[in-house]
């Protein structure tokens, strides 16, 4: 047994810190770049006159950031090699992502609206996988680059976490589908061009079979972009859909008939392992921060380090991150060597810990850093407002508990599937 990290993912990091200093720090800093970073940072991001959605030229710089690393060889890194990528390991988006949180705020990795130079790619992999050739042909070449994507309509205001109770409906018509229904906080939806769509064909409110997804675009009939809901770290992307009589073709339907919570499930754990990393990253962040600025601020002639009040929360803190690391790395290699859902129970465990963490360590920061951390001259307020959102998204907290706990008491079983199954 070892707990070194394989040699080619630390020649890897090195890598990847050597492109950040050469093309992404000097895009940051040029043209006032830097606002969208500092102080002025969610004013920057914010057009607040259409909606509270992301400004174009912040997107815009997003966008140059993933051209680059994208010719560079690393957007794509999660990829498989037939698709530009390098094959890589969840091992490897764990400990990538942390390294980068790691590092704060900045172009090369900004966790508010899951832009990365390493990039997710989930859509691009979900169209691998469950996409028909020709859908393949049409979304691919925007996929791959991260040029452009496909919004997710899957939760709905009633029901939140429950997918299964979802109310959208949609009906055949001949070589048509008629879909009626609504959704919220549809990520993405204020500039792309197509909706992914979850209805339900079949079944009844409860079952995980009979529920369909479509990729519909977004300009069609029927389909209206009601609200874009604000949020407590904005911009905002998170659109409120109503679906009426929307009438899309067979060939929209994406995997198979009344399979499609299996097309999202398909990602769930690589997803969560990949946030808890990122806040785990965020969270040591926040500490070292704390740290470094407790050595050099002498109130009363000493040292904020000198005093055990300020040493032992910290230190505590501290301590959390070296056990949520462990078990963050330990799972992602489990999951790689037995299937993305072998450890299901260990994800949520990491997910659970991981974002609470990062919350407290921000906070903790805040404290530390007296009024200059409550100020937005000092990132922890941004930190913790992004971070405190992943307590309720990507799995509730009590979701996670409650999955942990099914595992735990007999309820569930895990499940270690190699490559795609569907059945």
């Amino acid at each position: 047994m070892t707990f070194d990290l394989p040699q080619d993912l630390r020649d890897y990091l090195a890598e990847l810190d050597d492109f950040i200093e050469r093309e992404i720090r000097p895009l940051e800093r040029a043209d006032d770049n830097v606002r969208f970073f500092d102080h002025r940072r969610e004013h920057a991001r914010t057009d607040w006159d259409h909606d509270g959605v992301p400004r174009p030229d912040w997107e815009a710089l997003l966008a140059e950031a993933r051209r680059r690393a994208d010719a560079a060889g690393h957007y794509r890194y999660v990829l498989p090699k037939e698709y530009g990528g390098r094959n890589g390991t969840n091992l490897g988006m764990a400990v990538i992502r942390e390294h980068f949180a790691a590092k704060g705020l900045g172009l090369h990795n900004d966790l508010q609206n899951e832009h990365s130079i390493v990039g997710n790619c989930l859509s691009a992999q979900l169209m691998i996988i469950y996409g028909s050739d020709a859908q393949k042909r049409e979304f691919l070449p925007g996929l791959l680059p991260g040029e452009a994507g496909f919004a997710v309509g899957i939760t709905e205001s009633a029901h939140g976490s429950d997918a299964t109770h979802m109310e959208t409906r949609a009906v055949r018509d001949g070589d048509y589908w008629v879909i009626d229904g609504e959704k919220c906080w549809t990520s993405g939806v204020h500039h792309e061009k197509h909706v992914l769509v979850f209805a339900r064909t079949a079944g009844n409110a409860g079952d995980a079979e009979g529920i369909t997804a479509f990729l519909v675009p977004v300009d069609a009939p029927g389909l209206r972009v009601e609200q874009m809901l604000w949020t407590f770290n904005m911009p905002t992307d998170h659109g409120r859909l109503s679906l009426t009589g929307v009438r899309v073709p067979q060939e929209s339907m994406f995997g198979r008939e009344g399979r499609g919570l299996h097309v999202v499930q398909h990602f769930f754990n690589e997803n969560r392992i990949r946030q808890a990393a990122s806040s785990l990253g965020a969270a040591q962040y926040c500490i070292d921060q704390a740290v470094a600025y407790s050595k050099v601020r002498k109130p009363f002639g000493k040292a904020l380090a000198a005093n055990q009040g300020i040493q032992f929360p910290l230190v505590e803190l501290h301590t959390q991150c070296e056990m949520l690391r462990a078990l963050v790395h330990k799972t992602a290699w489990l999951m790689d060597t037995y299937g993305a859902f072998s450890v299901s129970d260990k994800v949520s465990m990491c997910n659970l810990w991981a974002n609470r963490l990062c919350c407290e360590a921000a906070d903790r920061a805040m404290q530390v850093h007296g009024g200059l951390g409550y100020s937005r001259h000092q990132p922890f307020e941004h930190i913790y407002r992004h971070h405190r959102r992943y307590r309720i998204t990507e799995g509730a907290e009590e979701i996670q508990m409650r999955r942990v706990a099914g595992y735990l008491f007999g309820f569930m079983k895990q499940r270690a599937p190699k490559g795609v199954r569907e059945d």
